[in-house]
């Protein structure tokens, strides 16, 4: 996706990012539903006192990875999300979870890339714990890393969508980040459809 390079739409993307994973965070923080939810090394014992929006800013500041990275980092967060309903995205783990998916994205698409020590240190984590989370994150996904090229534009066409959208914001509904739903249901595209048709955006 050619808009990608253009140095005024990164920076809407990272908002946007932000935006809808801060609210699919404090939706999950106050659902009943997920207050007995499964502990993960993703998990920290307090909230991170930085704001999503700031933590996302200084990772797109400092890991200089390609744009296409962040396409599919959020990819890899939604599947994630699905093959692992027990561990919705959280307060408490959307932090890890997001400069988690950002490496192991750059790993996958960039041919040079910094290595985990690097990455622990623009987190704030250690590399041991860097190393913890990439090897939870990649059994989490059941190391599916391939993003078909069709994938990638429907999540590009849907992210660009929502941005030119006059009304900010999304109905977090919408996402299958923000609760466990059935795995054939992604956020706007079913990868497992041989048709490969956009589905309908339905609340479960």
């Amino acid at each position: 996706m050619a808009e990608l390079e253009s140095p005024n739409v990164m920076p809407k993307l990272i908002t946007f990012l932000s935006s809808l994973l801060h609210r699919v965070a404090e939706s999950n923080d106050l659902n009943p539903s997920f207050q007995t939810q499964k502990i993960s090394v993703f998990h920290g014992l307090t909230r991170p006192t930085i704001s999503i929006q700031t933590y996302l800013d200084r990772i797109f500041k400092y890991a200089n990875c390609s744009p296409s990275c962040y396409v599919v980092a959020y990819v890899y967060l939604d599947r994630f999300t699905q093959r692992q309903p027990s561990l919705p995205i959280n307060s408490f783990n959307v932090h890890r979870l997001l400069i988690t998916s950002v490496m192991v994205a750059a790993k996958f698409m960039d041919d040079i890339y910094y290595n985990n020590a690097y990455y622990a240190k623009v987190g704030g984590i250690s590399t041991t714990e860097m190393n913890f989370l990439e090897v939870d994150f990649l059994f989490g996904l059941g190391f599916n890393l391939n993003v078909k090229p069709n994938t990638f534009y429907a999540y590009c066409s849907y992210l660009q969508r929502e941005m030119t959208m006059i009304q900010p914001h999304l109905d977090i509904s919408e996402s299958s980040l923000c609760t466990a739903r059935s795995s054939n249901l992604h956020l706007c595209f079913n990868e497992d459809e041989s048709s490969h048709q956009h589905q309908q955006q339905l609340a479960v």
